[in-house]
């Protein structure tokens, strides 16, 4: 594996390269989505609750959020391969660990060795995009990473309803392996390092240290960063409460909740393809605060609705918090990644700890909270995406002072 970006030539756009950046980057996604609608038989096959399931998910975003500090200045020292192939071969370790499971601490268990690679494969996913391109392109391709992405979530819980009602719940690990062992094999066939040996940081406690605390100091990062973060980890609660809202409350089947969630695939590709012509005209920090306040008005219209047992009004409000976020997360993660392309495994790295320490908040307290999961649901996006917005008015500001 040669050096074949990062130098003077960036490598270009390619669909094969966008294709790998994005697989990496939701790796950790469809391994979660994808186990969501077999929920039910899987809690009745290890004799626990449906609510009990939700440890795999809490468990699985913080060690995904926690693994990311120690990834990111690593991969900056020593280059993003190691961690890259590392990472797979961790991610799966856990999902075979977790299709043999037969307790729920067993599974747990693996869910947390997923977790430790697939951390890994998103942080370097972004340095890596930020190692390659600058500026507008930078953002076009974090804008069409999300936009590939975004058939995660949309279609792997049809995936698995598929796999779960022909095979067993066991079968999405399996599944889940043969997708690292893909992954793996196309990127080191056509990828490789892309962190030149001249452009590498040390690794020392004290100056990680130093780093992480001045990125999280230095508004240009920590404000769109913030905001991204916040809107990222209300997705991720919708992922966790969508089987109790959806299939428990709502009386949606599986199969209902797989289309509902390849629909707004949809929702996501037209917001991220109407990113660059958006910023054209607008700029940047414009259309990324539009997209937190669409995605704030989809907070409001759950909350409104919160106690209502109709499914479309809540898909509806769900749609419209989508099509904010596919345009605050591209833009966001651009504007808080440009300035730092000398330590972009670091800042990459703060900005995922950000995310699924969010996430874990998030699916956490839908369980915690004492009202209904949707209920939960709609307070945790109005109240994450008002921080939000909160947090993306300096970056606004900045901007126009500049």
């Amino acid at each position: 594996m040669g050096e074949t970006a990062g130098s003077e030539t960036p490598a270009p756009l390619t669909g094969g390269r966008l294709a790998l950046l994005a697989s990496l980057a939701a790796l950790g996604v469809l391994a979660t989505n994808i186990m969501l609608p077999a929920f039910p038989q899987m809690a009745a096959s290890l004799a626990v609750t449906p609510r009990e399931m939700a440890w795999t998910l809490s468990s699985f975003f913080l060690v995904f959020a926690v693994g990311q500090l120690a990834i990111g200045p690593l991969s900056d020292a020593y280059g993003r391969a190691p961690f890259v192939i590392g990472g797979l071969v961790a991610f799966l370790a856990g999902s075979l660990v977790c299709g043999l499971a037969t307790a729920l601490p067993v599974l747990i268990a693996g869910r947390m060795i997923q977790a430790l690679g697939a951390c890994a494969t998103s942080v370097l996913s972004r340095a890596i995009a930020r190692d390659s391109y600058d500026g507008v392109e930078l953002t076009r391709a974090i804008a069409l990473m999300m936009i590939v992405m975004a058939a995660a979530p949309g279609f792997s819980p049809a995936l698995g309803t598929a796999l779960t009602a022909a095979f067993g719940w066991r079968s999405t690990f399996v599944l889940s392996s043969a997708a690292a062992v893909t992954i793996g094999a196309a990127y080191v066939l056509s990828l490789g390092e892309t962190l030149p040996r001249k452009r590498r940081r040390t690794a020392s406690p004290g100056a990680v240290g130093r780093t992480y605390a001045g990125l999280a100091v230095d508004p240009r990062f920590i404000f769109p960063g913030l905001s991204v973060s916040l809107v990222i980890g209300c997705l991720y609660a919708f992922f966790g409460a969508a089987p109790a809202i959806l299939m428990g409350a709502m009386g949606v089947s599986a199969a209902g909740l797989s289309v509902f969630f390849a629909a707004t695939v949809v929702v996501v590709f037209g917001a991220g393809l109407s990113t660059g012509r958006l910023i054209r005209r607008w700029g940047a920090p414009r259309v990324g605060l539009a997209g937190v306040l669409i995605a704030l008005a989809g907070g409001l219209w759950l909350l409104l609705q919160a106690g209502s047992t109709s499914p479309a009004p809540f898909m509806a409000a769900v749609t419209l918090f989508l099509g904010g976020m596919g345009l605050i997360n591209p833009i966001g993660t651009a504007i808080a990644l440009e300035p730092f392309g000398d330590r972009a495994g670091l800042a990459s790295a703060l900005l995922g700890f950000l995310q699924m320490s969010l996430a874990a908040t998030g699916t956490a307290l839908i369980g915690a909270l004492p009202i209904g999961a949707a209920s939960a649901y709609a307070w945790i996006v109005f109240g994450g995406c008002g921080l939000a917005a909160l947090a993306f008015v300096p970056v606004l500001a900045a901007a126009r002072r500049a």
